[in-house]
Formats: structure tokens, C-alpha cells, sequence
């Protein structure tokens, strides 16, 4: 019983009812409650859409004068001339006629030349400055301030915390210059978020 009620779908119950109300004479109502379908799906009757033919050239004759236009703009145009016409009636014969603008990808250009970096001839001259992101085994994020000295490789600032603020970057610099003796010359970091 369950598995048959469940099998057929909404319009053969709603024939399924018709036929018994007029066969056996039983409401529409309790045919609905005996098949489990909602009443409003047995009442619905379908409405056909309005000709849209002088709509969609209307679109294609904008869309042809106006390339740049998208449909939200279209619809603002459609709607001073025709009234009430729905963003999602225009979006869909928009797409239908493939009318949708392709977005071009920008390509990164540097701002400058770029020089060749001049390379450090003594300990604590040039530092490199990054960050790394990693997880937790509970999923929680944290991150690693990483200051490695170009000429001998070794880390003089290694900081970890779940968010590293400018001010934290700042201390650990300050901590590591108090260590070191100074500051080095140049510090070179990547062209990242931070």
C-alpha cells in the first residue's frame, strides 16, 4: 500500500482521484487524504505562459544595440517601455538566446620592471619574510611567521599563532633585531595577501 502510494506521482494521483470521484462518487477531498496529496497540488491547474515572442525580439533588438548591457539592465529598459516586465522572465530568455557577456580574465601585470635582487654578502644583511598556514587535527587554523637570513639560512624569527596581526609581525621583527644585534639591510617578502 505505502510503497504504491509513494510510487505514483502527484498528477497520476490527481487522475487516480478524478476517475474515483466519478466512479465511485467519493470528494475530492477524500481522495486526496486516501493518496496523500496535498490539496492544493490536486486543485492546481496549469497556466499557460503569455506569448513571448515580441518580448524576445524586443531583448535581442536591445541586446544587439546595447552589447554591454546585462539583463538587470535590459529589465530596467524593458520595464520604462512595456511596464511590469519580471527580472527572471528577461534573465531566462536572455540566457535562452545566449545572450550572456563573457567575462574577460585580466591578466596580472607587475607595476614596475623587475631588477634582479642583489644578493647578500654577510650574515644578517638580507632577511626573506613569509607566512604558513596549516590545520590542526581538530580543523582549527594557525599560522607561522617565518625570517630566514639569506646568506646563512638560518631562522631568526619563527612565530606561531592562530592570527598574526601587524603589531604581533612588529614585536617578533623588534624581538629578533633586540637578538640579532639589528636589523638587517633589506627585508624581502612575496607580493602576497599579508
Amino acid at each position: 500500500g505505502d510503497r504504491v502510494k509513494k510510487a505514483l506521482r502527484p498528477v497520476r494521483k490527481a487522475e487516480l482521484i478524478r476517475q474515483a470521484s466519478d466512479v465511485y462518487g467519493i470528494s475530492g477531498r477524500r481522495g486526496c487524504r486516501l493518496l496523500e496529496l496535498n490539496r492544493s497540488t490536486f486543485a492546481y491547474r496549469h497556466v499557460e505562459p503569455p506569448d513571448e515572442g515580441a518580448l524576445r525580439l524586443r531583448i535581442l533588438d536591445l541586446a544587439a544595440v546595447r552589447v554591454r548591457y546585462g539583463y538587470r539592465r535590459l529589465t530596467v529598459l524593458l520595464k520604462r517601455e512595456a511596464g511590469q516586465v519580471g527580472p527572471k522572465r528577461v534573465y531566462r530568455i536572455y540566457k535562452a538566446e545566449g545572450l550572456d557577456l563573457k567575462r574577460k580574465k585580466s591578466k596580472k601585470r607587475g607595476s614596475r620592471v623587475r631588477a634582479p635582487l642583489a644578493q647578500a654578502d654577510a650574515s644578517g644583511q638580507r632577511w626573506s619574510m613569509d607566512f604558513i598556514t596549516d590545520k590542526l587535527n581538530d580543523g582549527r587554523r594557525f599560522r607561522v611567521l617565518t625570517v630566514v637570513d639569506q646568506y646563512d639560512r638560518t631562522c631568526p624569527v619563527l612565530y606561531a599563532d592562530r592570527s598574526i596581526s601587524a603589531s604581533k609581525v612588529a614585536d617578533a621583527l623588534d624581538h629578533a633585531a633586540r637578538s640579532a644585534g639589528a636589523l638587517p639591510q633589506a627585508i624581502t617578502v612575496d607580493n602576497g595577501p599579508e
